[in-house]
């Protein structure tokens, strides 16, 4: 029994070595070129996405793992293209920061042309409040993120920043730089503030 199974393993490796050898490589050229194919009936501005920046390319390329100072570099890089509000004030509205968490309107063929402004669509990725049960967790649970923090004053910036340029705290992160790609206005970037961090938002109940 254990010679037929050794000898079925020793048929699998052999044949699964075959298959990679035969199997055809990936034209890179190829693949670029049916991509932008498929984007030709696109406004220019949408077109433009098809161009990645320093630091797309440097996380494609290290697959969003970068060497510490390749990190380094790019949160440096992305932190200089931060736009801080003209008052020095990072609270908003959490009422209208909850309405943006809900919306996730913009950014696709079916709102172009713009009917409106862009929503966050934060709980395609986070647990914002415990009323909502349908979230996404590929962010991790903002729930109590102001309270568990004291609504400290230097983590409300920290705030703003992150939504504006994650990458200038988290190199390579997943989550869109609102503020850098002008995804998100400041005002509305100041209103998912408030929802974080003002004490009388859902998100502190």
């Amino acid at each position: 029994m254990k010679k037929g199974l050794t000898a079925l393993a020793v048929i699998g490796l052999v044949a699964g070595a075959a298959y990679a050898q035969d199997k055809p490589s990936v034209d890179a050229v190829r693949v670029e070129q049916v991509i932008k194919d498929g984007w030709k009936s696109a406004p220019p501005e949408w077109q433009e996405r098809l161009v990645q920046d320093q630091t797309m390319k440097e996380c494609t390329e290290t697959r969003n793992q970068p060497s510490n100072e390749l990190a380094n570099a790019i949160m440096e890089r992305e932190r200089a293209k931060i736009v801080y509000p003209r008052d020095g004030k990072f609270l908003g509205d959490w009422k209208n920061g909850e309405k943006l968490a809900q919306s996730g309107y913009g950014m696709r063929f079916t709102d172009y042309p713009p009917r409106r402004e862009n929503g966050g669509n934060c709980y395609a990725c986070h647990q914002l409040t415990k009323e909502e049960v349908s979230y996404g967790t590929l962010g991790p649970s903002l729930y109590n993120y102001g309270k568990l923090r004291d609504y400290d004053q230097e983590e409300i910036k920290a705030v703003y920043e992150r939504i504006y340029n994650p990458h200038a705290h988290v190199p390579c992160a997943n989550m869109p730089r609102f503020g850098a790609n002008k995804i998100l206005t400041i005002d509305q970037i100041k209103d998912l503030v408030a929802l974080l961090m003002d004490p009388e938002s859902p998100v502190n109940k």
